[in-house]
C-alpha cells in the first residue's frame, strides 16, 4: 500500500508540474478571407450584377461576428444584400457564409464600390469592384 501511495504521489506531483505551462494559448481571434466570384465589368444603367461571395475562416470560433460595410467613392448605385438595400458607411451582420449581394447601376458614368468585411476582433478584409458604363447609343 505504501509503493502504491508513493506512486500516486510521485505521478499527480508529475502531472501538476507538467500541466502547469506557460505556453498554453487560447485561441478564439481567427483571421479569415472573402472570395467572390468573378462579375461583368461593364453595366448598363439600371442593369443589375450578381456578386457571390463566400467567408472563409482560419478557424471557428462561436462567438465569431463578421459584418460589412460599403463606400461609393465614384458613381451611383444601389447595393443589396438579403433584399435589404445597403446604406454607404453602415455595417451589416453577415447572417451566412455563402453569401449573394447585388449591385444596380445609378449612373452612366465609372462605378466604384468598396467593401470593407469585419469581425468583432478588429480583423478586415477590403475588396474592390469598378463597372463601366455599356451604353449603346443609337447614333453609333
Amino acid at each position: 500500500m505504501k509503493k502504491f501511495f508513493c506512486f500516486t504521489v510521485i505521478f499527480c506531483g508529475f502531472f501538476i508540474a507538467n500541466s502547469c505551462s506557460d505556453d498554453l494559448e487560447i485561441q478564439n481571434n481567427y483571421e479569415f478571407a472573402v472570395t467572390h466570384l468573378p462579375v461583368p465589368k461593364r453595366l448598363k444603367m439600371g442593369e443589375t450584377a450578381e456578386i457571390r461571395f463566400e467567408l472563409i475562416r482560419s478557424g471557428n470560433f462561436v462567438n465569431a461576428k463578421y459584418y460589412v460595410r460599403y463606400f461609393q467613392p465614384d458613381g451611383s448605385g444601389i447595393l443589396t444584400l438579403d433584399a435589404q438595400i445597403l446604406k454607404p458607411n453602415d455595417g451589416y451582420q453577415l447572417k451566412k457564409e455563402i453569401f449573394r449581394m447585388y449591385y444596380t447601376s445609378g449612373c452612366e458614368e465609372q462605378q466604384v464600390i468598396d467593401l470593407t468585411f469585419y469581425d468583432n476582433f478588429k480583423n478586415q478584409v477590403d475588396i474592390s469592384f469598378s463597372f463601366s458604363n455599356d451604353r449603346i447609343d443609337k447614333d453609333e
